[in-house]
């Protein structure tokens, strides 16, 4: 049995320069990671099983493999293809991060899901061969594969290592609303604002920084502007994470972090006290 942690992501910033001839947009974005998030299980088996437990398993739909399929499963199709296994396996999902929530749920699950496969077979986790694998999946699997803090430009996909905030406490909080990524890119205003700024510390390079997707995302999801009032006090950085809903806070201290998660709590919101790893 393989088990493999597939945690929440967040983007301290995100900028959009501009929308690419192949569909995509070109970003600037510092990815980090929590601590905690979903997990992935990985079995040999007599025969392929994809099974999603946990608080947020009713919200997915254990489809077959394909374009319109689960990210787990076609990573676990994509992983075969490319590395001419024969070996089915059972994997379960447990699911404690909310869909469609900009911090990379999915995109971690599909990750975590390479990551196992390739320590069942003996592969080592930074092969090259994954990483063409997670571009293919989504902009986002390839950062969750590397799984610490980079600036990614491209898509997403070139990806360069920085130092990170490790034990930072983090709060992660959801108002209970989906967000669709391609609305919310739909809505974004075409404007390039600049670039990250380059060098120096990371959490200064973040205050500094913004989050392009933020105003769509509000015209779709206005109750976004609540949740980040509420996480504003105390906070050293609030803002939205992804194409929402879901927004992050960073404290100095856990103190602070967990009274505005008891804040948030009273609205019946979503909230993941952790911290940065």
């Amino acid at each position: 049995m393989i088990v493999e942690r597939a945690p929440a992501k967040i983007n301290l910033a995100l900028h959009v320069r501009h929308r690419r001839p192949d569909g995509y947009h070109e970003l600037e974005t510092l990815f980090a990671f929590a601590a905690d998030g979903d997990t992935v299980t990985v079995v040999p088996a007599g025969r392929d099983a994809f099974a999603v437990t946990g608080p947020f398993a009713a919200t997915l739909v254990a489809g077959p493999a394909g374009p319109g399929g689960n990210l787990v499963e076609r990573a676990a199709d994509a992983f075969r293809d490319a590395f001419a296994v024969e070996r089915r396996h059972a994997i379960t999902l447990d699911k404690h991060l909310p869909v469609a929530s900009g911090i990379g749920g999915g995109s971690a699950d599909a990750a975590a899901t390479l990551r196992a496969l390739a320590r069942l077979h003996g592969i080592a986790t930074d092969d090259p061969r994954l990483f063409v694998i997670a571009a293919a999946l989504g902009a986002d699997v390839p950062a969750c594969l590397l799984g610490r803090t980079t600036l990614g430009t491209g898509k997403g996909e070139s990806l360069v290592p920085v130092d990170g905030l490790a034990g930072t406490p983090l709060l992660l909080v959801n108002p209970g609303v989906a967000v669709a990524t391609g609305a919310v890119f739909a809505r974004w205003d075409g404007v390039d604002r600049g670039g990250i700024v380059a060098g120096g510390d990371l959490i200064a390079r973040a205050i500094a920084g913004r989050n392009d997707l933020q105003p769509a995302a509000l015209a779709i999801a206005p109750i976004i502007a609540k949740v980040l009032e509420t996480l504003a006090g105390g906070a050293i950085l609030s803002r939205m994470s992804g194409s929402g809903a879901t927004c992050f806070a960073l404290f100095r201290d856990l103190v602070a972090r967990d009274a505005a998660a008891v804040r948030a709590r009273e609205h019946g919101w979503w909230a993941l006290p952790t911290v940065l790893t």
